[in-house]
Order: C-alpha cells, then structure tokens, then sequence
C-alpha cells in the first residue's frame, strides 16, 4: 500500500493580489526609495501618488522589498492620516480641522459638508466625485476656516455657500 504524500502549500509571491498596475506602482516606489534611510514613508507616498490610495494587497509586497515585516508596514499605514487604504473619490477635499480655523466657524462648516456630501471624514460620495478628508492646520490661518481642494487650490473663509459653490463646481 502506498503512502499519501503530504501537501505542501505554495505560497504566492508577495503582491500577487495586485493588478498590474498597482504591482508596477508599488515596484517603482520601491526602486526609487530603496537604498534611502528611513525609505517606509516614502514608499507609502509614492505609491498613493500613483494609485490614490495604498491598497491593502500592497502591504505583504513592501515588507518583502524593504525587510519589514508587514506588522511594521501597518502600523505606520495606519498610524498616519495622510495615507488612504480606499481609492478616493475624482476630488478630494481637505477640511481644517486646527484651532485658528474652529474659532472661525469650520465646527459649523464640517456639519454642513457632511450634511450635503452624505459622508462622514474619510468617506466618498456614493457618486465617487467626492471624498472628505480632515486635515489639522493648512497654514491658512489668517483666512479661517480653509479648505483645500485636490491637494492643489487653497480656499480661504470658506462659508457653507462657498462651499456649496466649490462642490457644484467640481460635480459639473
């Protein structure tokens, strides 16, 4: 009588959940902070400067290139706000969340975008166009409360009706 052979699992190579395009994004900001000290931050940067977001697929592929374990890559994937785990939306919106600007009505801001964006921080519209995120002081304090839209256009004394004229303008 024969023995049965155990079977031993093969474990798929790091990052082969990701789609193409995402495993070339990963790759190439690993190539380009690899030899850099303290390269984890960048990695993270370049790769959501590629893709929108850092896709969770992406993790286990980083902590094999830089040697980390993918506990090490957590952890600072979720410490910093700044990283998104989601693809966010065609346009995304920084509200102020500091001090200067609560002083200046961005309590009152914040409810009325959540009200009229139906999305809480971190959250996209269910159309996609638009995702919420907080942000703790733009350097826009003079001109309280500020919003920055797509990482790009700073807006300062934005009003509930300003801020209903920038999302009008940015479904349009």
């Amino acid at each position: 009588m024969k023995q049965a052979r155990s079977v031993i699992p093969i474990r798929p190579e790091p990052g082969a959940r990701l789609s193409g395009e995402a495993r070339s994004a990963v790759r190439s900001a690993i190539e380009a902070h690899r030899h850099r000290p303290g390269n984890l931050l960048e990695v993270l940067h370049g790769v959501q400067a590629v893709l929108g977001h850092v896709p969770e697929a992406s993790i286990e592929l980083i902590a094999h290139e830089l040697n980390l374990s993918r506990a090490e890559v957590h952890g600072v994937l979720s410490f910093y706000h700044w990283y998104r785990r989601q693809r966010p939306g065609r346009h995304v919106l920084h509200l102020c969340r500091a001090e200067a600007c609560q002083a200046v009505g961005a309590n009152a801001l914040e409810a009325h975008a959540r009200q009229l964006l139906g999305v809480d921080f971190h959250g996209t519209t269910g159309d996609g166009a638009i995702t919420l995120e907080p942000v703790y002081c733009l350097g826009n304090c003079a001109l309280g409360p500020s919003l920055l839209v797509d990482g790009q256009t700073l807006c300062g004394r934005v009003t509930s009706q300003r801020f209903d004229q920038i999302v009008g303008d940015l479904r349009s």
